[in-house]
């Protein structure tokens, strides 16, 4: 069976999980004990300092310390908790290859919710300190007030939050972010990207694929009713737009991963920035194309936006552009003028496409930290 570069498969179990222990600096022994030092470094220069109890990860001894680091599965499978040690000998626990391959394990990347250092640990961690919660992850309770099937096996979710009493009725968030929401009558959670922009209403609006088996998929798929009462966690994330001047703006996404660069380019739209944009949207047969008319929205109102939808197996009634982002992407470099801007990448859907978006925006060109990555993984 060949597998899709576009959409994600089924959830990644134990089966296809490693771990590691790794030694950045091996240096000396340590009292299991001991309480771990442990310093992070954002992007732009803050430092944490806490401790990290025998048995604890980063992660948790962090939201101990009071401050919620963007994450979202909590246990290996999401990749939302990335981090790169500097200096420190940690164990890694059990995790998908798909949310932290071997290659990058090898240069210090860790996730943070699987580290267990052993020892003083140092490291960095790839974005501002803006995005880190202290003081906990908001919760608010809101009403289902739309559930509508925007393809063969997406719906979209549109959910009216309860005024609270710190942020009032609206509900203000960074294009790129996402929100955790509870499985009714379970403790669960699951992730999604806003495809929304952040506004006074209290409006959240997500895509949601429905998986086989999924709990919140089954719940969508079977017992939810407008009027419903969801709990949501959030926002939170460190995905999002980069001040980088009037420098150009591709976004290329793969299935759902469409939500938080919609997102992007609606915020870019309603504040009318000056950057030119491109939209690259991928799928894998044209049943499952969506969200042409928000695009079409974001044309009308923007001020230099295009955008195209692209369909891996396009079949005879396909009349728009064939193969996969990557593919698109590639092409569109090839034609940037030797005196035009190379853009800004940001790219959003499951891993294989993520990395060959990424792959042949580099061999065009892009330099890699200009590369913007956001994996979606089910979890």
């Amino acid at each position: 069976m060949t597998t899709s570069p576009i959409e994600a498969t089924d959830a990644t179990d134990a089966t296809d999980a490693t771990d590691a222990t790794s030694t950045i600096d091996t240096t000396g022994t340590t009292n299991a004990t001991e309480v771990s030092p442990v310093t992070l470094t954002t992007s732009d220069g803050e430092h944490l300092d806490f401790g990290c109890a025998p048995g604890q990860t980063v992660l948790e001894a962090a939201a101990a310390w009071g401050a919620a680091l963007p994450a979202a599965c909590r246990r290996g499978t999401c990749g939302s908790c990335r981090a790169t040690v500097t200096d420190g000998v940690y164990d890694l626990d059990t995790h998908s290859p798909q949310a932290l391959p071997p290659g990058e394990r090898d240069g210090g990347a860790v996730l943070l919710c699987r580290t267990r250092p052993h020892g003083p640990l140092t490291a960095d961690l790839p974005y501002d300190n803006s995005r880190i919660l202290y003081g906990g992850i908001p919760v608010r309770e809101g009403t289902v007030t739309a559930l509508k099937p925007v393809a063969r096996d997406t719906v979209r979710l549109e959910l009216l939050l309860d005024e609270d009493e710190e942020q009032g009725a609206g509900f203000q968030f960074d294009a790129g972010q996402f929100v955790e929401v509870r499985v009714p009558g379970r403790e669960e959670r699951r992730a999604y990207s806003l495809a929304n922009t952040g506004n006074w209403d209290g409006r959240v609006e997500l895509f949601v694929r429905l998986r086989p088996g999924g709990l919140f998929s089954s719940y969508l798929r079977d017992r939810a009713r407008i009027g419903d009462r969801l709990t949501v966690y959030g926002p939170q994330g460190a995905f999002g737009l980069r001040e980088t001047g009037t420098r150009p703006r591709w976004f290329v996404a793969g299935g759902t991963g469409l939500a938080p660069l919609l997102s992007m380019a609606r915020q870019m739209a309603e504040w009318q920035e000056p950057q030119p944009a491109r939209f690259f949207f991928g799928v894998n047969e044209a049943e499952d194309v969506f969200a042409e008319t928000e695009l079409e929205a974001v044309a009308v109102e923007a001020r230099a936006f295009t955008y195209e939808v692209c369909v891996w197996r396009p079949g005879t009634g396909w009349r728009g552009a064939a193969g996969t982002p990557a593919d698109r992407v590639a092409d569109a470099l090839r034609t940037v003028d030797a005196a035009g801007e190379l853009p800004d990448v940001y790219v959003c859907g499951p891993p294989p496409l993520v990395e060959t978006v990424a792959t042949a925006a580099v061999a065009g060109g892009v330099p890699p930290d200009r590369v913007f990555r956001e994996r979606f993984l089910p979890t």
